[in-house]
């Protein structure tokens, strides 16, 4: 190819300088760390799409090229990968996903698989009956749409504790729903949290009740946060020591399990301001092995009083950035917490919640419009996205003289069609995720109506044809930490029975990777850096069993990674 004699002409017409500068001796060039050679090596640049070869010296990108091209640059100490015909990516970018609560999703029970209430409710007394009298037993992943039966009683489709609350009357239960937006508590919990019969709804959160008043156990939102500072002072009883220990292996395992398929760097959208330095010592110099791309999530009081110019953090060896403040518009259509501009089809009257009050949204909007940071806001729902939006705009004309910002709307999944415009018209990022699309499909008719749906859910093919950038994510925990899942989910909206979402709203296979790649990284400030395969850019590369842009469709499913290297270093290899 074109590029690749050009290449070879460079380092010929350098090798008489080189030669000169040493006295007439002829310097052989140095050797590379990590050689990638004999594959389809797709860059994303431009000026040279497609390679053979790649070679990496000191985390950097140093040479690509044809396999001759790279071949000066293998010493005796060179790791030299052949790829034997297979596809090589710039490292894949999650642009949203939860890394503590990742880690810590694989030490609770786990909830998912579970296709009924009773289920569940045996599966934690088993446990209870394993743990100390007053121990918490913690699970997540439930979520009644998926369910081959509706759960008796129920309110609003959701379970009620009775059941629950039997089977555990020593130990406090806390059951997080798959959305990450509600759970389910046993009556120990909801005494350990004040819970009763005249407790009244949080700001922004709802205690679930039957007909008679009394709380079922089910809180949405805020409600949530009631229990959670229970479990917190629990924590408080056991020795700091062993509680950071634990914590420190929810990180590791994240890490590990974020490598294992392909992810080189992840956005946590949402790390407490009194969590910063824990993960931050952890993460930088690589030594998580993988990047993180902080947003920080916290109450609005404390994001207002904290000292954002010392929080915000770009580290040089690109392992550990805080960059963003992150805020939680509305709920999840899942548990009926987003929100909406007109009812919940299957529940006249209600429309969601807004978690965040706009006006609050907009004291945020000044703060990091103020300090430098990013603005990332959840929003789900067709309302959220447009109170969220509107807040933006405002923002935005209040200070023309700021250019570039990239604010985000984390999820973007159901918008007005008067929304999909402004995306770009604002120069706002649709941090999505392709694989809520199929995952939520089955319910999605039943929350909006078809009218709602087709106009509005995961539209991604409208926010690209209006000029939109898309970056995309899975949202772990609540989702598999899995990109080729939410790349197979992009661009073919296909559904586990086979039927489509909507197929119109597809990408392309390139837009799909573009949305893992060069994309997220450009949402995140680091396009320079990363996103795309050059020479001087950081060596993230994920290599996969599989080439996903031309096989197949229905076989990308069975695509695997097979090395993820960050910054030139192999941080996972497959043991097939």
């Amino acid at each position: 190819m074109f590029q690749s004699r050009l290449l070879t002409l460079l380092l010929a017409l350098a090798a008489p300088a080189a030669a000169s500068a040493a006295g007439g001796k002829v310097v052989e060039p140095e050797p590379a760390d990590l050689v990638l050679r004999g594959g389809r090596i797709v860059t994303l640049e431009p000026s040279l799409a497609e390679a053979t070869a790649l070679a990496a010296r000191g985390g950097r990108i140093v040479a690509l090229g044809g396999d001759a091209d790279v071949a000066a640059l293998v010493g005796p100490s060179t790791r030299v990968i052949e790829l034997g015909g297979r596809l090589a990516v710039p490292g894949l970018i999650d642009a949203h996903a939860h890394f503590e609560s990742l880690g810590r999703a694989s030490r609770i029970l786990k909830l998912a698989p579970h296709r009924t209430w009773d289920a569940i409710v045996a599966e934690v007394a088993a446990a209870a009956a394993k743990a100390r009298p007053g121990e918490w037993i913690l699970g997540r992943g439930w979520h009644q749409e998926k369910w081959d039966a509706p759960p008796a009683p129920a309110v609003e489709g959701f379970p009620v504790h009775d059941a629950l609350s039997a089977a555990t009357p020593d130990n406090p239960v806390l059951l997080g729903h798959a959305s990450g937006h509600a759970s389910i508590v046993n009556a120990r919990a909801m005494a350990l949290a004040g819970i009763g019969r005249a407790t009244l709804d949080p700001a922004g959160g709802q205690i679930l009740r039957d007909a008679s008043g009394e709380p079922t156990g089910l809180l949405r939102e805020t409600a949530e946060d009631l229990v959670e500072k229970a479990y917190a002072a629990a924590l408080t009883v056991r020795p700091a020591v062993e509680v950071e220990a634990e914590r420190r292996r929810d990180l590791e395992a994240a890490a590990a399990e974020a490598l294992s398929k392909g992810i080189t760097t992840l956005h946590d959208a949402g790390t407490l301001l009194e969590d910063l330095d824990l993960v931050h010592g952890m993460a930088a110099d690589g030594g998580l092995g993988l990047r993180l791309w902080v947003m920080i999530r916290d109450q609005p009081a404390k994001l207002l009083a904290a000292d954002l110019d010392r929080l915000r953090r770009i580290d040089p060896a690109g392992f550990f950035t805080v960059r963003a403040l992150k805020l939680v518009g509305d709920g999840a259509l899942g548990s009926r917490g987003a929100w909406l501009l007109e009812p919940y089809a299957d529940l006249p009257g209600h429309t969601g919640l807004a978690v965040t009050e706009p006006s609050v949204t907009g004291q945020i909007a000044e703060l990091a419009i103020a300090h430098g940071f990013q603005l990332a806001v959840h929003a789900i729902g067709d309302r959220a996205n447009r109170e969220t939006l509107d807040v933006y705009e405002a923002t935005f004309r209040a200070h023309p003289e700021k250019r570039d910002l990239r604010w985000r709307i984390e999820h973007a999944q159901h918008l007005h069609p008067d929304e999909v415009p402004r995306f770009a018209k604002l120069g706002v990022i649709a941090s999505m995720q392709g694989i809520h699309c199929t995952s939520d499909a089955p319910w999605v008719l039943v929350r909006l109506g078809e009218r709602r749906a087709e106009s509005g859910a995961y539209v991604w093919r409208k926010l690209l044809d209006a000029g939109a950038t898309i970056a995309n994510g899975t949202d772990a925990p609540v989702e598999d930490v899995d990109p080729l899942a939410s790349f197979y989910a992009s661009v073919s909206r296909r559904l586990a029975d086979g039927s489509r979402f909507y197929p119109a709203q597809r990408m392309s296979r390139m837009e799909a990777l573009a949305s893992y790649t060069r994309n997220a990284a450009f949402a995140g400030f680091e396009e320079g850096e990363k996103g795309s395969l050059a020479v001087g850019k950081l060596a993230d590369v994920v290599v996969l069993s599989k080439d996903i842009l031309a096989i197949a469709e229905e076989e990308i499913p069975s695509a695997r990674v097979d090395y993820t290297i960050v910054g030139g270093r192999v941080a996972y290899a497959s043991s097939n």
